[in-house]
């Protein structure tokens, strides 16, 4: 079985997602939100458990303000988060600063002339991605849209801005691994991440990879923690820049008041990572 026979559900799944996060405050039927996509209430019920390991009842409690605002105020004190966000990290942040160091200054100011990356599309229970990789370090994963092209040559336009001189190859076969490890042991192995980034920018993916899966913060508590607490506005636009969706965790940053926010690669798709997260934490 390959991926898109595992994970066909998908733009099913968000559309009832997008219907239930506007609407969470009528709370809406079972038979409303199936309606909604078009099944009775008995698959619509399998196919969201399935999906999310808990029925769409509880995964509408995760949608409200009061729930959002309760993993506010449980998240990392900005003590811990500051402390997690230093240069002497272990684990997932050490394995980022390995690739960092083995990208050299002039490959960097070259737009990585002399950079081989690998790249290919692969099905996710979020959607289709496209993954990059230098070896075996991910330099790129974002998700893509239905309506996107899906060709080696409109998605080899993606690397242009951040990698315009490197030798681009879609080798799906060569990747199957790496990819087979993102979404299925979060966590647990040790992925490798290659990014290009400034200063600013590093500080606050760093402290990203410190939010627990389940929780999240606020951009002014990621600006706290990295002791810029006057800069959330520059936090936000880091976030927004990230290359490596999911594996550097964006999508657990909310704004203060418990509201999900905007993400890179669509509201629908912040607000299915944030459920399906909270759900596996509390199995």
């Amino acid at each position: 079985m390959n991926a898109a026979e595992i994970h066909p559900t998908y733009q099913q799944i968000a559309r009832s997602i997008e219907f239930l996060t506007e609407n969470f405050q009528q709370q809406p039927s079972l038979a409303e939100v199936a309606d909604r996509v078009n099944l009775s209430e008995y698959h619509f019920q399998r196919l969201f458990s399935d999906w999310a390991g808990v029925s769409p009842k509880k995964f509408l409690q995760y949608l409200t303000l009061d729930f959002a605002k309760e993993r506010l105020r449980r998240g990392l004190t900005l003590a811990e988060a500051a402390d997690a966000a230093g240069l002497s990290g272990t684990g997932r942040l050490h394995d980022l600063f390995v690739v960092i160091e083995g990208i050299t200054p002039g490959q960097f100011k070259q737009g990585g002339e002399g950079v081989t990356i690998r790249y290919a599309v692969f099905e996710s229970p979020f959607g289709s991605y496209l993954l990059g990789a230098i070896g075996d370090k991910i330099c790129k994963l974002e998700f893509l849209d239905e309506v996107e092209p899906t060709n080696k040559a409109g998605l080899a336009v993606r690397f242009a801005a951040e990698w315009p001189e490197a030798r681009l190859i879609y080798d799906a076969d060569s990747l199957q691994s790496l990819a087979d490890g993102i979404f299925t042991n979060t966590g647990r192995r040790p992925l490798r991440v290659a990014v290009k980034a400034s200063a600013f920018q590093l500080k606050v993916w760093e402290a990203l990879l410190r939010i627990p899966e389940g929780q999240v913060m606020s951009y002014d508590q990621i600006a706290a923690a990295i002791g810029m607490p006057s800069a959330s506005r520059a936090v936000g636009t880091a976030i927004g820049s990230n290359p490596v969706g999911y594996l550097i965790p964006c999508h657990r940053v909310i704004r203060k008041t418990g509201l999900f926010g905007n993400y890179r690669w669509g509201a629908t798709r912040k607000v299915a990572l944030l459920g399906w997260e909270a759900a596996c934490s509390e199995r």
